[in-house]
């Protein structure tokens, strides 16, 4: 049911808030800039969020879980250190980057040129279809339908830039902004909004809630692909990041992640 999956994502929320204001006021030592800086101090930061089912979330004992949180789990293994999380929203995932709060970031994080003016990414390790979801009685198969209608996204995602440009395009898209995809849902259930854009996996989700049949999946946006982002002046870890998705690419983990999350097999990454 998707009131116990928001009860999860909203716990994950009230612990995201609690873990920001803590690394908010308390010392961090400087981001490891090497491999060999991580290994040396036992411990890769990594940046998640855990708001974003199924790739993160809270599990019932109140820990991250979710495909991101599995891979990045796999990244430390790879690496022979443990993993330090910090929790952040997608305006965050940069900013955590830039601010030295973390390695790296491992949350549905898109690959595009505008951000990669920032941070630097890996090949894919995964990808989804950003699309708008609407109640089955709304009848909407274009940007030109959602004239009128207030529509919801998560902000700072890849879905904001498509429908705020959909937007300019066609006046009268009222958009509202969320801070975390709890939210989104949230309002999307209530009726707070018409129709709303996230990853395609949001379907599945308000399919489970007692209203699941009033929705459905509208029309795809854009086909986006996440990579692991670090910092721009990281060339060794990102080498190796590289290389280490490859692996687990090839010996069927990223699939059997797919498979455990998804319910759906992984699509084809395209490499750069």
């Amino acid at each position: 049911m998707l009131k116990a999956r928001l009860k999860t994502v909203i716990a994950g929320c009230a612990a995201m808030v609690l873990s920001t204001l803590l690394l908010a006021t308390a010392p961090r030592e400087a981001a490891a800039e090497t491999i060999d800086d991580i290994i040396s101090r036992g411990k890769v930061v990594i940046a998640i969020d855990t708001t974003t089912p199924p790739y993160g979330m809270i599990d019932e004992q109140f820990q991250p879980a979710g495909f991101d949180i599995e891979f990045a789990k796999k990244i430390g293994e790879g690496l022979g250190v443990p993993v330090e999380f910090v929790t952040v929203t997608s305006p965050g995932r940069i900013p955590a980057l830039l601010t030295n709060r973390a390695d790296m970031v491992v949350s549905i994080f898109s690959i595009t040129a505008p951000r990669a003016l920032q941070v630097a990414f890996s090949i894919p390790y995964a990808g989804q279809s950003a699309v708008v979801i609407a109640p089955k009685s709304t009848p909407i198969k274009s940007a030109a339908d959602l004239v009128g209608k207030k529509v919801g996204l998560t902000r700072g995602t890849g879905e904001d830039g498509l429908l705020t440009e959909a937007a300019k395009a066609n006046p009268g898209i009222e958009i509202l902004r969320f801070d975390d995809y709890a939210s989104l849902l949230q309002a999307m259930v209530s009726g707070q909004i018409d129709a709303m854009g996230g990853g395609d996996y949001g379907d599945i989700y308000l399919k489970k809630s007692a209203k699941g049949d009033d929705f459905e999946m509208k029309y795809i946006l854009k086909t986006f692909y996440f990579g692991v982002g670090v910092r721009r002046d990281n060339p060794d870890l990102l080498r190796w990041l590289n290389t280490f998705i490859f692996t687990l690419k090839q010996d069927g983990t990223l699939e059997q992640l797919s498979q455990k999350y998804r319910n759906t097999p992984l699509p084809p990454l395209p490499v750069f």
